[in-house]
């Protein structure tokens, strides 16, 4: 794969992906009063008679999508990750468990978004999503990914839910590599022996980065952008077992119940392997920079080489 290039951020791959779905009639929009937030704006502004502004209700939305969805409509329904958990039970019990198709994106997800602060930073979006049964989970690494994730949901069948973000990152694909990602099924974007870096989402850069200091080093590592927590492509973590004999999570998420969580099960139900976890440990975040915050957190390139090697050396 070629180097990165500058891209946008994960949440505008999303109101593209919107606009590419235009074309099918059964695709409808719905906001709680962030739509210049989650890039929805953009599907609100040429689609104005199928966008449904909520207002600041998302219980109420995430129901009204199931009503839509149970009448024919694939309803695409976002707003920032932290608000989608107000909705928690409504989710639940009025979308998932009827087992009706509403597609669902928490923009801001993480402590990415710096100085919003702890009380709307989400770093445990992905783990309660993970935990209703039936509903995939999905964390696009930049804006190209997003975009064309976006685009597949619209033949996806049952509950999702995508965690996009705000800040501009590199992208990792380009127009010909983006087109072979498939919802469920990790993506390897780089090859290594030693160690297998698996990341999602604004930590898919730093994993790549790590690599390329662990290079200088003499050790080789595998990158995967696991972009998909659930299902889960295990049979990629078990390629990388085999290969690399170690491996390491890195995501913007809390260790618990995200990424790291979801690897470790695989782990401890399939085949045992060294595995180092960085994220955001039992803690909530706080107000500051982005790279201020990532320091704090322990989320910078530094902290993955620090657990590619403690991993390599528990082999």
């Amino acid at each position: 794969m070629s180097a990165p290039s500058s891209g946008g951020a994960s949440r505008d791959g999303y109101g593209k992906g919107l606009l590419r779905l235009a074309s099918d009639p059964r695709v409808v929009v719905l906001e709680a009063d962030l739509g210049k937030s989650t890039k929805s704006c953009h599907f609100r502004t040429e689609f104005p008679d199928r966008t449904f502004s909520m207002g600041i209700a998302e219980q109420n939305m995430m129901l009204v999508a199931a009503g839509m969805a149970s009448s024919g409509k694939i309803p695409f329904a976002s707003t920032f990750a932290i608000f989608t958990e107000r909705a928690f039970e409504q989710v639940r019990n009025g979308i998932a468990r009827p087992e009706i198709t509403v597609h669902i994106c928490g923009s801001h997800g993480g402590i990415h978004t710096g100085t919003d602060g702890s009380s709307a930073q989400s770093i445990e979006d992905l783990a309660i999503y993970r935990t209703i049964p039936g509903m995939s989970v999905i964390t696009p690494s930049d804006d190209l990914s997003a975009e064309e994730l976006t685009v597949q949901l619209v033949d996806h069948d049952g509950a999702t839910y995508m965690r996009t973000a705000r800040n501009k990152t590199p992208r990792i694909y380009n127009e010909e590599s983006v087109a072979q990602l498939r919802i469920g099924k990790g993506s390897l974007i780089k090859n290594g022996e030693d160690v297998c870096i698996i990341s999602c989402g604004v930590m898919v850069i730093e994993a790549m980065n790590a690599a390329e200091i662990l290079a200088a080093e003499g050790i080789s590592a595998s990158v995967v952008d696991m972009h998909t927590l659930k299902p889960l492509d295990s049979k990629l973590i078990q390629k990388q077992i085999e290969s690399c004999g170690c491996l390491v999570t890195a995501e913007d998420h809390s260790v618990i119940g995200g990424l790291g969580g979801a690897v470790s099960e695989y782990l401890a139900t399939n085949v045992s392997a060294p595995l180092e976890m960085v994220g955001v440990r039992d803690t909530f975040g706080q107000s500051g920079s982005t790279s201020d915050l990532m320091r704090t957190m322990g989320l910078t390139v530094d902290d993955i080489v620090q657990a590619a090697r403690r991993s390599i050396s528990r082999k």
